[in-house]
């Protein structure tokens, strides 16, 4: 098996969505000290690579600890938006997507991970892309940016969450899985009570 992360690095100076508190993971005993090495994590569920459960736009949404972890497993399907600043349902042209895929989208706008242009301008789902997810029966929906639109009321968002599917948002090293037809997701968040969580999200092609 070869595997590739998906996963940005949790660190205490990691960006955040403009407005939301920044992260703090900072180290508060010490092994030299006499005691352990253990460090204390405070962060908004949206930081870094993460999930987002239904509960995060809809009201009685489902939240991360109550979606079933089949869930959190599928086969995976790259789509190369790259140059594409809205992102409709005329890219599906000629792509065979299967029910319950993880659908990740390689936009490659997250080269700018960690500068302040990651927040703006980033490509957009449209409706009728979501609508097609819907359409489709997918698992989820993941992105390298921070996140599917970028403004209120936030309809995209709604529509995938409405219909059980979740969205990851922040991630890293889509370009590694371009060229590759066959690949499985593993995609699992920490367990809250919330509506959303930090999420490592690995792929896994067979060799």
């Amino acid at each position: 098996m070869k595997f590739i992360d998906l996963t940005h690095t949790f660190t205490d100076d990691m960006p955040v969505y403009p407005g939301d508190p920044r992260v703090r993971l900072e180290q508060v005993e010490f092994l030299e000290k006499g005691a352990e090495n253990v460090h204390q994590l405070t962060i908004n569920t949206h930081t870094g690579t993460h999930m987002d459960a239904p509960f995060h736009m809809i009201q009685h949404g489902k939240r991360i600890d109550e979606i079933s972890p089949d869930k959190f497993f599928g086969e995976g399907i790259l789509i190369d938006v790259r140059n594409k600043k809205k992102i409709d349902a005329s890219i599906l042209t000629g792509i065979t997507i299967k029910k319950d895929a993880i659908v990740l989208l390689y936009s490659g706008f997250g080269i700018k991970y960690r500068t302040a242009a990651y927040f703006k301008g980033f490509p957009e789902l449209k409706e009728d892309f979501a609508q097609e997810m819907v359409a489709l029966g997918v698992k989820m929906v993941g992105m390298d940016t921070p996140g599917p639109d970028y403004d209120k009321p936030w309809t995209t968002h709604k529509i995938l969450l409405r219909n059980g599917i979740t969205i990851l948002e922040n991630l890293t090293n889509l370009d590694q899985l371009l060229g590759i037809e066959k690949f499985e997701i593993i995609a699992l968040p920490a367990k809250l009570q919330a509506d959303g969580a930090p999420v490592r999200v690995v792929a896994f092609v067979k060799d």
